[in-house]
């Protein structure tokens, strides 16, 4: 798949996630997906992927990611640098976090791998 049409479909999952608009995202997930976070462990299966996704939309009810730039790597993969900022209702703090998201996409263009990883790794 071409590097543009890669990033246009990372831009719209990324654009979703911004506008909190769940019941979208869920179709973006190959059945088979398989999700890594530094900062919240690995998912396996669209499923595991979705719980996980709609826990993280109550705990943090206003989250937002700032992307400036996003980048084709190899394998249909799409990379960029995060700020997510949001209100984690659990501790009533005000979080910042940074890093860096890699998007893996089958040939149909549906998401099979997302890696997001600390600054620096």
């Amino acid at each position: 798949m071409e590097t543009n049409k890669l990033i246009e479909l990372a831009r719209n999952y990324v654009t979703l996630s911004n506008d909190h608009n769940f019941p979208s995202i869920q179709p973006l997930f190959a059945d088979d997906a398989t999700y890594f976070s530094a900062y919240f462990g690995e998912y396996k299966g669209s499923t595991a992927i979705h719980a996980m996704m709609a826990d993280f939309f109550i705990r943090f009810p206003d989250a937002h990611w700032e992307v400036t730039e996003y980048r084709g790597i190899e394998d249909n993969g799409v990379e960029f640098n995060f700020a997510m900022t949001g209100m984690d209702t659990s501790s009533g703090e005000q979080v910042k976090r940074q890093g860096l998201e890699r998007i893996y996409f089958t040939p149909g263009g549906l998401i099979k791998h997302i890696a997001v990883l600390k600054p620096h790794n």
